[in-house]
């Protein structure tokens, strides 16, 4: 990629903001649109489940793809085509005539956004060399999801109340456009030096592994033990062969050398705790908030404000943050806020009281907005910039996939709990376990932080970053590393 004039950089970066701003939107506005699918569509808790999670899930599957692809095909191309499919998939959601036809809408839709984050990702790891300045604009880059939050919630809900929860998909098409437009202009072409060959069999375990697994989860309440037995062990045959495949390939979909560096790993893992507590914590509160206390979709949305608003301001803080100190304060504070906040719904159900739920909200939402910046950059730095790509779509998986999983643990374990009950009277019981799952997931972000960011940790990944770049000049200069 040619070198940029810092406004050029800003608008790219702007450009790239753009697509991961309607991927985000997507999952906020869906949230505060659940009850009212759920009364138009007739579906069941975990039909529910599957309007989210068959998204996040095929954004999960094919990220790592689409990451490894844009660095081979070029990552301009990509990026465009996601938009088109993400702007079509939302279109058809729009005009989804029931359950069934959304959920495969939603795949579509997915299939694109595959290929917008990661894609998004690269481009700004490449365009931004300066650690400091990419840092930074990594804090940008999570402050979208905190504006996300804040606009997702209050226009989906002028927008559920006033025109139907099919509108929810047509703030997705302006977007989508303008980037689109915008793309074609301004961003420049890059591609890795060297193309990756595609990994069909990997890319196959890893759709099997997900896929089982997901519906493993959601459908035991409604299934049985089982039922869905077989997907519990078809997802662990999945695992056992990627473990076993990936590293006898020489460009495999994922180089499980990367988690070699203990950052890396603990990046990975702490986005899969964060963002599955995410994905419980806006479930939980949604229903709650619509199907127990009885509020419309625009106040439910406002009562994301002081979830959202400090996700906003702290993300661009985190930034600076890990640019000046590194990534272990952030983490820090993101484990400890985003403990102590799922510990007042757990043990002392502050859901049901206003003062209490408004400082669970607050804590949540700047634990969540410290936790961004430090995942992505800890994924990116010191990895070869020719798989910025591959280690940008690792750290988007691990969002997408604890997204995936914190919606179907929770959901399946409030299933599980109402049962055939009253709703309303049971629901805050039923729900205490899956804000103890949202507990333990905080403790793993505080913990993993303060292990994954110390010296010991920084040591494995300067091993880990000289033996990729070892081994690309070797490939490089044609000896068989």
């Amino acid at each position: 990629m040619p070198e940029l004039s810092h406004r050029r950089r800003m608008l790219v970066l702007a450009i790239c903001c753009m697509s991961l701003l309607i991927v985000s939107l997507d999952v906020t506005i869906l949230n505060v649109a659940l009850p009212a699918m759920q009364t138009d569509l007739h579906a069941s808790t975990s039909g529910l489940q599957w309007t989210i999670d068959a998204y996040t899930l095929v954004l999960a599957s094919l990220l790592m793809l689409a990451g490894s692809t844009a660095d081979r095909i070029g990552r301009k191309r990509v990026f465009i085509v996601g938009l088109v499919v993400f702007s079509l998939g939302s279109l058809l959601c729009s005009l989804a005539p029931d359950l069934d036809a959304l959920i495969w809408f939603r795949m579509i839709q997915a299939v694109g956004g595959s290929m917008l984050n990661p894609v998004a990702m690269s481009i700004i790891t490449n365009t931004f060399t300066e650690p400091r300045e990419r840092a930074r604009a990594i804090g940008v880059w999570g402050a979208v999801v905190g504006i996300s939050m804040a606009a997702g919630p209050l226009i989906g809900g002028l927008l559920v109340d006033s025109v139907g929860w099919r509108s929810i998909f047509w703030i997705n098409l302006p977007v989508g456009v303008a980037a689109l437009l915008l793309t074609l202009k301004f961003i420049p072409e890059s591609r890795a030096p060297k193309a990756r060959r595609a990994d069909p069999v990997g890319q196959l375990l890893v759709i099997a592994l997900f896929g089982s697994l997901t519906y493993a989860i959601i459908e035991a309440p409604d299934s049985g033990f089982t039922a869905i037995l077989p997907f519990a062990i078809l997802a662990l045959v999945a695992l056992v062969g990627l473990v076993w495949y990936e590293p006898r390939r020489d460009e495999p979909l994922i180089d499980l050398r990367f988690f070699r560096s203990a950052p890396f790993s603990g990046a990975t893992v702490i986005a899969i705790s964060a963002f599955s507590a995410l994905g419980g914590f806006l479930f939980l509160s949604t229903l709650y908030l619509q199907n127990v206390v009885g509020l419309d979709a625009l106040h439910a949305g406002l009562w994301m404000l002081p979830m959202a608003v400090p996700t906003f301001l702290c993300a661009p803080i985190s930034g600076r943050l890990v640019g000046s100190r590194g990534p272990r304060i952030p983490l820090l504070i993101a484990g400890s806020a985003m403990t102590v906040s799922a510990l007042l719904f757990a043990g002392f159900e502050a859901e049901t009281s206003n003062v209490s739920r408004f400082i669970g909200y607050l804590l949540f939402g700047i634990g969540f907005g410290f936790v961004n910046a430090p995942i992505t950059n800890t994924a990116v730095s010191g990895m070869p910039r020719a798989q910025a790509g591959v280690a940008a779509a690792v750290a988007s998986t691990s969002r997408q996939l604890g997204q995936t999983l914190g919606v179907a643990v929770v959901g399946a374990v409030l299933a599980s709990g109402i049962g055939s009950s009253s709703y309303k009277e049971t629901f805050v019981s039923a729900a205490r376990p899956g804000w103890w799952i949202l507990v333990v997931c905080g403790l793993a972000v505080l913990v993993l932080g303060l292990v994954t960011s110390g010296v010991w940790a920084r040591r494995t990944a300067e091993r880990t970053a000289e033996q990729l770049q070892s081994f690309e000049l070797r490939e490089a200069a044609g000896i068989n590393a």
